[in-house]
């Protein structure tokens, strides 16, 4: 497993609010339209690399071998996005990502996008586990359930 610098790994939000996974990445100059701003479709990008940095650097699994080899897959059932503040060229947000439903075969994940104390984004996410080869749910393995435990946040 390799680990990018810019990763913060698991913190706490505040006192008696949990834990969340914060990563950081970079609004680069083909992320934004012509007045400088993230376009919208990038921020899920954003997201999903998130997720997938989560898996490789908090859980220890790369989400490509959790796929690939293993046959597990979380696909993306539903997503919800507020833009509250715009990400601008230059920005290195933080992405916090907790989880707020933690269902047998579903996770719920909350990803909150800041750039210094300003919050830009609020995206909430919902993936179900499945056998990828038959394309079914299957219920979240325990080794990796836990890990969501420690971040969960309910609504």
């Amino acid at each position: 497993m390799t680990k990018r610098a810019d990763a913060l790994q698991i913190r706490p939000v505040g006192e008696g609010e949990g834990l969340v996974f914060v990563t950081r990445r970079l609004v680069r100059f083909s992320h934004v339209d012509p007045a400088g701003i993230a376009y919208f479709p990038r921020i899920h990008n954003f997201i999903h690399e998130s997720f997938e940095d989560l898996w490789e650097e908090y859980i220890g699994v790369r989400y490509f071998y959790l796929i690939q080899d293993l046959r597990i897959a979380f696909p993306m059932v539903h997503t919800e996005v507020d833009f509250i503040q715009p990400l601008r060229f230059g920005e290195r947000p933080e992405i916090r990502v907790s989880c707020f439903k933690l269902g047998r075969s579903s996770l719920g994940l909350r990803y909150n996008i800041y750039v210094d104390d300003r919050l830009c984004v609020d995206a909430r996410t919902t993936t179900t586990c499945i056998d990828a080869d038959k394309l079914k749910s299957q219920p979240v393995p325990q080794e990796y359930r836990t890990f969501f435990e420690k971040i969960y946040h309910p609504q």
